[in-house]
């Protein structure tokens, strides 16, 4: 019997809900970023469209999708490349001894083997989810052991495939934090009357900051660290390399998105600060970032260097200085950002 903190997951009672008005509060950015952001990176340009990028060059995508911040405008080429499944085709890799990298260019997915089953974190979206079928059975994922599908926030590029996956996989429980739930089911019910519809899945294993789930020889430890939405979670794991074992994260948002007022900002650098105290501590620390989105750590970078090292040389992704620093300049532009969420008044 699969458990979360001893409890058995069939018989956990349901959170309580919140009110309409509370979660209408929380869910309105979230729903027009989400549902705005899905057509413009869907929307399948004509041919004539040039592709922005030579394979998948992690500075040149995050300077693109900083104009796009800047300007909240979804350049034509950028959109038609976020859908183009060739574009964004990327062999799937060996990260780490019991780690898979088997996402596209822009958006990550990741399979992480234990002693008992497999837990995959994040789904894709369309019109990748056939890629990540085929990734998943490219590095040998025989879809019974998937036993976890842990879900970072309700974003369409991170749920999005849930929907086809779920029926392939017999024995995968489907988590996500309560308001993350909350968060794709509204956005996915808002993108029904645009061009680009996509389906959510029913909720189902609802986790909350401090739950861990464990799984054969690991355990997967749930931060929840909101900003980049109101329900985004964070998870801890252990990585191997040879004899040695390493604590990895895959921090659920790292950008602000969708930000109301002064008081989410806030949150967002609570949530670094919480994440900056785990790659700090003096025992177990956080030393490996597996990113939600690879071309915000250079991560297509770094996958030349690890596969093809000796085995006599360190795993280069075990990089805590490198966290650090992307902390750092992530609460950096989110200081910024609440100085004007402040003068504005919000």
């Amino acid at each position: 019997m699969l458990e979360l903190n001893g409890v058995n997951l069939a018989s956990r009672p349901p959170r309580p809900a919140r009110t309409a008005a509370a979660r209408t509060k929380a869910l309105r950015s979230l729903v027009l970023a989400g549902a705005g952001l899905f057509a413009a990176a869907l929307s399948m340009a004509a041919p004539a469209v040039a592709q922005p990028f030579e394979g998948c060059p992690s500075k040149e995508i995050l300077a693109r999708f900083e104009e796009f911040g800047r300007t909240g405008k979804m350049p034509p080429d950028l959109g038609a490349w976020l859908g183009n499944p060739k574009a964004q085709y990327i062999e799937p890799w060996k990260v780490f001894d019991n780690v898979h990298y088997v996402g596209v260019c822009w958006v990550s997915s990741w399979v992480i083997r234990t002693s008992d089953g497999i837990v995959l974190i994040d789904t894709l979206h369309e019109p990748h989810v056939d890629q990540l079928i085929a990734n998943l059975r490219k590095v040998g994922v025989d879809f019974a052991d998937i036993k976890y599908v842990l879900m970072t926030h309700g974003h369409f590029d991170h749920v999005g495939g849930a929907v086809k996956l779920k029926p392939l996989l017999p024995n995968a429980k489907f988590v996500m934090t309560q308001t993350g739930w909350d968060e794709a089911a509204q956005s996915a019910k808002q993108s029904e009357a645009t061009p680009r519809r996509w389906s959510m899945i029913e909720q189902g294993v609802v986790v909350k900051d401090g739950d861990t789930i464990k799984l054969g020889d690991n355990t997967f430890g749930v931060l929840e660290t909101p900003g980049h939405t109101h329900g985004t979670a964070s998870y801890i794991y252990d990585v191997k390399d040879g004899a040695k074992t390493y604590r990895a994260i895959t921090v659920g948002g790292l950008g602000l998105n969708a930000i109301e007022n002064s008081k989410q900002v806030e949150g967002f650098i609570a949530s670094l600060d919480k994440i900056e105290r785990l790659v700090k501590q003096p025992n177990n620390p956080v030393t490996v970032h597996l990113t939600t989105h690879p071309f915000s750590n250079g991560l297509t970078e770094i996958r030349e260097k690890v596969i093809t090292r000796n085995s006599s040389e360190p795993n280069p992704l075990v990089d805590p200085q490198g966290l650090l620093a992307q902390l750092a300049s992530l609460r950096r532009g989110a200081e910024e950002r609440l100085e004007i969420e402040r003068k504005a008044g919000r």
